[in-house]
């Protein structure tokens, strides 16, 4: 083997010998699994939103934050009742949101904004609610587009003519899932064989004990929350304690 054949044999194993590393470099980013905390979905950021994100938390930490991925946003709201948190307001955001977050500052103080007010307004409102005695869950907020948030409340049921009601539901929609039991069924042991995720939030019902109350702000919740339990002590029989609970929510004092 001449000099020029023995060159071009060691620079073909250099190549390959790189070729191998990198693709093994590849394969480990692709396959590494970030742990972003809750989740609702597959949630994915970049580098960048990643680390604002976990700020974020940080600069909020008496919140508990849940990253959606972006197609799960409707799911994440109407499963309100499985995020509830009695010591921390839950923040719903998703993982769109993070990433321009991460990259605008004008955006991103927009709303840092709404939630340092959430914060406050919904720390204001659970104190207000406990002291009333009234029997809630927690309280969470969903980062929207547009610049705005929208609140929830997720309330314990407790009266015998709830209860009455909710086993009867509960019965329906028994009724309603058999002819769909066999589908999904199929389908979760299709995902199952295949090695798929399945999301923990697919798997969790409604909770037909509980009262989701959905509001535009702050205010409008607690004037939702309060006479939701207004309501409810007029049609049911009170306790003494609760007898000498009958006034509204001054949400402003």
């Amino acid at each position: 083997m001449n000099l020029s054949s023995a060159q071009e044999a060691l620079s073909n194993y250099v190549s390959s010998a790189n070729q191998t590393s990198n693709t093994k470099k590849t394969d480990e980013t692709t396959t590494k699994k970030v742990n972003y905390g809750k989740t609702v979905g597959e949630p994915k950021l970049s580098d960048k939103a990643a680390a604002y994100y976990e700020e974020l938390k940080q600069k909020y930490s008496k919140m508990d934050f849940v990253l959606v991925s972006r197609d799960k946003k409707d799911q994440a709201r109407m499963m309100a009742s499985s995020f509830a948190n009695p010591h921390k307001t839950v923040v719903l955001i998703d993982e769109e949101k993070i990433e321009k977050m991460a990259e605008d500052e004008s955006f991103r103080q927009k709303y840092e904004g709404l939630i340092e007010q959430a914060s406050s307004g919904l720390s204001q409102l659970k104190k207000q609610m406990d002291s009333m005695g009234a029997n809630v869950k927690g309280y969470g907020m969903t980062i929207n587009d547009g610049g705005t948030a929208s609140f929830f409340a997720v309330l314990k049921k407790s009266s015998d003519a709830q209860k009455e009601r909710i086993e009867a539901k509960r019965e329906e929609k028994k009724a309603e899932k058999k002819a769909e039991e066999k589908k999904a069924q199929k389908e979760k042991e299709k995902e199952r064989i295949e090695g798929k995720k399945t999301d923990i939030f697919d798997e969790v019902e409604n909770d037909d004990d509980v009262e989701i109350i959905y509001a535009a702000s702050v205010e409008e919740l607690a004037k939702k929350v309060d006479d939701y339990f207004q309501n409810y002590k007029m049609n049911s029989v009170m306790t003494d304690q609760e007898m000498m609970v009958g006034q509204h929510i001054d949400f402003k004092g």
